[in-house]
């Protein structure tokens, strides 16, 4: 009698669909990677780095089939042991009838299910493998690094390059011996050898003997994993003392425990052999091996450790892990770089405003005005041109030297924005035949606004010149290559594609608006042909099909626009051309832009990271790197946690034909070398050849800074007795203007002197305040000496009166009835008043505080101007002006510092004294009505009218949402109450009316 099937047997033309799809399942994932691989190929060969393709991929590979066959081999393996092992005579009882039907299904095909069941395996090994290849590339080729952990004497290089890997292939060995343990017992099972039914012995000697053999190895395993454990308890966390690395506990219980475990599992691992095997043959005393383990593990590995932190490090917490607490402030100084800080104390002891203000030619000249995130506005409507053209959101702080005088400029590079194009300028060819690159470099001084509260721009502009001196009559920084085909705008899908059919064809793509004179004398467009070295040639059939494919778009074939000579140029967006380039960095957040010998270079700083420094802390660069500005013109990090980072490499992408190149600029970084090593030694260009005039562009980098700055505010306490008590901890202010939104205020890019400075230099600086309070405790800036990075901390007294950002702000808009006022006037319900960087600046042994003062209407395509600057000197409140420019600011500061010298304070709520000899201005409260003034005559008569003319004339600005013209009326007023008061003064009475207030003009809502 025919036996029938446990499953339904499947009708021959199913099993030839199921064939046929899985079979164009695979041709079609097969040509994906190909295409892929392919044009990976030829963008490689593009940017001239094929090494780095070729030994990503030839790794990855070797990981996936090393680690694939040798998991298919195992659990395959010993499948096919477990089969062989089967019993030749089997018990009749239920259970075994049962199993028959099984058996009948498998037995005639048991080769080929063994072998199915080993290829996934091992394809699913090989993918989490070749995952790997970073890892195992740096375990083989990576170095010492020339310092021992404090713990063992191991050089550090061990855990950076050695012990990942050897985790990974602990964690591979453990997979392995469980699947294939499991895969035994299930075959073995089925043919018989292990029974939960019938008499006699439930499993046949040679089922013991294998899966007890299986048993012992995974022990045999755990004892190794013990043995790591004791090098990995250097890098975990701490929670009595919340730092990393092990501590009492750890090492006085917690790590002879682990040893103590090891030598138990190898016993106990020699013990299921004999005892299963060898002696009682059975796995009573195996299981009572096991069973001791486990409780060795809870008793030695957990009770114990857990007695000696609660009965003996915690009643003496702050002696006990003092020298481990030590280690982790030494170890995260060192593997974050704070080891170069230069720490001061500065007592900001003055509270008046100095003389030396005024002659100052170190700060007051530098300061900054322009704020990167709210000058973009301004750019991208004064210097567009045209629609699709787009500045970002945030423009770049950099510095240049023009006649001698070096100073920092407000640069934005004019970009396409694809977005913005409209409906008929949004087809394929014009897309990414026609709109194919951006023009021009804009920059503008830090330090000066012209024409009502604009830049003065010095490069960049197109068209004709102003005729107001609001730009320099030509480019004072000009570039030789001013065409931007690679810029932060550029998405992943936005590719062009380049290049005429022949030479007397009419260039294609637009290049800007010519007007009459332009390049070319042909109109108001200039059209131009890519010339550059970039781009992958897609000449050929062969190239457009293959592109045709990648970005699913027949025009490659279709179109008249690709023709013989086109390139390709793709991946343009410069931090993402860098990370394809060298995978294995970490980038900055805000790439900028540089005019270097006449071409536009974009500069993109990379660091080396690890995860396993020992006693190190660790950090996410995710968190610790956002605050106001992420997402705004600079790009969130990833979710990376490290304990290690180097800027070790700066990254240049030419804006023009995509040439990357990666200098080295940290020479002892062994992560480095340990890359350049892995892809073949001359990845990397040697600090040596950098060329001059691009390292005067090289900057702190942001995001680095960031995450010294956050791990400062501990561990610039190298005390462990003070860390441990936490008192002298710092934290990062939120927004002055916006404290409650909860956003870190970032720090910010000066050129300018800080007290133990031989000269100004470029550095990006940050205030941070005593945790728990708001009063300031240093400023720490991050800069360049001779090249080399250096980080300097301003430290304050404990108990300083100076106020931190959040107070400063506070009290400049809030505590002065006269600012308050002003401030009141900018804004209404048609205009807002926008603040750019408080910058804290110490000067003559005291703080000088500088916030410029945005207007922007709230009218379409409206954008920012600079109407007014806010500063204050001492502890942020007792000095304070609200100035038209920080010349006429810094006049009314020592004018205040004199009246205090002179014994005349300014009163309790900020109010400026008047100047000597001259009587205070009118309060708006006691203008006079016009039915109580006696007339005015003469000059003053003539002064009043002109007030009264300057009045209409705001009041008529704030009508037409017009605020460069709202600008130049608030200064024409300002012009008109000082020829007020100085006739006033003419006419000598004191008796004599005040001019009309400004108060006394509509508020915009009227």
């Amino acid at each position: 009698m025919r036996s029938s099937s446990p499953l339904p047997r499947m009708s021959r033309r199913g099993r030839v669909t199921i064939g046929v799809l899985i079979g164009v399942f695979v041709l079609f994932t097969l040509l994906g990677w190909g295409v892929q691989a392919w044009t990976d190929w030829l963008w490689f060969s593009e940017v001239d780095y094929t090494e780095v393709f070729r030994g990503v991929l030839v790794t990855r590979l070797l990981l996936f089939l090393g680690a694939g066959l040798a998991m298919a081999a195992i659990v395959g393996g010993n499948l096919w042991l477990a089969q062989r092992l089967r019993p030749r005579m089997r018990p009749h009882s239920p259970e075994q009838a049962t199993l028959e039907r099984y058996r009948m299904l498998l037995g005639p095909r048991l080769g080929l299910w063994i072998t199915a069941v080993a290829a996934v395996v091992g394809l699913f090994a090989g993918l989490s493998a070749q995952s790997r290849w970073n890892q195992w590339l740096l375990f083989l080729h990576g170095g010492d690094f020339g310092v021992d952990d404090p713990e063992f004497g191991v050089d550090v290089g061990f855990y950076v390059f050695q012990l990942p890997f050897w985790r990974f292939l602990l964690g591979l060995g453990f997979t392995a011996v469980v699947l294939a343990l499991l895969g035994a017992l299930a075959v073995h099972y089925l043919f018989g050898g292990v029974r939960l039914q019938g008499v006699g012995d439930r499993m046949s000697n040679a089922a013991r003997a294998h899966l007890s053999t299986l048993v012992a190895v995974f022990v045999l395993l755990k004892a190794v994993a013990y043995v790591l454990d004791r090098r990995a308890m250097l890098l975990e966390y701490n929670d009595g003392v919340n730092v990393y690395g092990a501590g009492y506990a750890d090492i006085n219980a917690l790590l002879p425990a682990k040893e103590i475990l090891a030598y138990i599992s190898v016993v106990v691992a020699i013990a299921i052999i004999i005892f299963s095997n060898a002696w009682m043959r059975n796995l009573v005393w195996p299981g009572i091996s096991l069973a001791l383990l486990g409780v060795s593990a809870v008793a030695i590995g957990g009770i114990y450790p857990w007695a000696v932190q609660t009965f003996e490090v915690k009643p003496s917490a702050r002696d006990k892990e003092a020298p481990y607490i030590q280690r982790s402030i030494d170890a995260t100084r060192a593997s974050f770089g704070l080891d170069i800080t230069q720490s001061s104390a500065y007592s900001a002891s003055n509270l008046n405003p100095p003389e030396s203000l005024a002659t100052d030619t170190s700060v007051v000249p530098n300061v900054r005005l322009l704020d990167p995130q709210l000058v973009s506005e301004t750019y991208t409507q004064l210097q567009q041109v045209r629609g699709f053209y787009d500045f970002g959101p945030k423009l770049d702080i950099d510095r240049y030297t023009l006649n001698g005088a070096t100073q920092d400029y407000v640069v934005g590079v004019r970009e396409i924005n694809y977005g913005e194009l409209t409906d008929q300028q949004s087809n394929w060819i014009n897309r990414h035949t026609v709109y194919t690159h951006g023009y021009g470099v804009v920059a503008a001084p830090a330090n000066r606004v012209v024409c009502g509260g604009q830049p003065f721009f010095v490069s960049g502009s197109l068209g004709e010149r102003s005729q107001e001196s609001c730009a320099a009559p030509t480019d004072l920084i000009p570039a030789s290559q001013p065409r931007i085909y690679y810029g932060e705008r550029m998405a992943a899908g936005d590719y062009a594609i380049v290049g005429k059919p022949s030479e007397d064809a009419n260039p294609a793509e637009f290049d800007r608006p010519a007007g009459e004179g332009g390049d070319d004398g042909a109109g108001p467009e200039s059209y131009y042909t890519y010339t550059g070295s970039g781009g992958v040639e897609i000449g050929s059939f062969t190239r457009r099909l293959l592109y045709s494919i990648k970005e699913q778009e027949a025009n490659f074939l279709l179109s008249e626009a690709v023709n013989d000579n086109s390139k390709l140029l793709y991946v343009r967006n410069p931090r993402d051309r860098v990370e394809k380039v060298a995978p294995f960095l970490t980038l900055d957040g805000d790439p900028y832009p540089a005019l270097v010998d006449g071409r536009v270079q974009w500069i993109v700083d990379g660091y080396t990271t690890a995860a396993t420094y020992p006693y190190a802390e660790r950090v996410n660069l995710q968190q610790e790197t956002t605050d106001e500005l992420t997402g705004r013109g600079t790009i969130q990090l990833a979710r990376e946690n490290v304990n290690y980072i180097r800027n070790s490499v700066k990254a240049t992408v030419d804006a023009y034909d995509g040439t990357v190149v990666l200098y080295e600029f940290d020479e002892n970084d062994p992560v480095l070398k340990a890359w350049n090593k892995a892809f073949g030694g001359d990845l990397i260009t040697p600090r040596a050849e950098i060329p001059p005039t691009l390292a005067a562009h090289f900057r702190y980098p942001a995001d680095l800074f960031k995450v010294q700055r956050n791990l400062l505010t501990r561990f610039h306490v190298t005390n462990p007795g003070d860390f441990y008590s936490g008192q002298d901890f710092w934290q990062v202010p939120n927004v002055p203007d916006a404290p409650d939104s909860g956003q870190k205020q970032p720090p910010y890019y000066l050129y300018t002197q800080f007290p133990g400075q031989d000269a100004p230099r470029f550095q990006l600086t940050s205030a941070v305040t005593p945790n728990g309070r708001q009063n300031l405790a240093a400023l720490i800036s991050g800069s360049y000496q001779d090249g080399r990075p250096t980080l300097q901390v301003l430290e304050l007294p404990d108990q300083t009166a100076i106020s931190g950002p959040v107070q400063v702000h506070q009290r400049m808009t809030n505590t002065n009835a006269t600012i308050r006022q002003q401030l009141n006037l900018l804004s209404s319900n048609q205009a807002q008043v926008q603040y750019g960087n408080l910058l804290s600046l110490p000067f003559g042994n005291g703080m000088l505080y500088v916030e410029p003062v945005y207007v922007k209407s709230n009218q379409q395509d409206a954008y920012p101007l600079l109407q007014k600057v806010l500063m204050s000197y001492g502890d942020g409140g007792s000095y304070v002006v609200l100035a038209d420019n920080v010349a006429d600011g810094i006049k009314q500061l020592v004018e205040q510092g004199k009246q205090a010298a002179a014994g005349n304070p300014p009163p309790a709520g900020g109010e400026e004294p008047p100047p000597e000899g001259e009587e205070p201005p009118p309060s708006p409260s006691a203008t006079p009505s016009p039915g109580d003034a006696p007339p005015l005559t003469g000059e003053l008569g003539a002064a009043a009218e002109r007030v009264r003319a300057a009045i209409t004339e705001v009041r008529a600005a704030q009508a037409s949402g017009d605020f460069e013209r709202y600008g130049r009326a608030l200064a024409a007023l300002d012009e008109a109450l000082t020829a007020f008061q100085q006739a006033q003064q003419a006419s000598g009475g004191n008796g004599t009316p005040s001019p009309p207030a400004p108060s006394a003009s509509p508020s915009p809502t009227g």
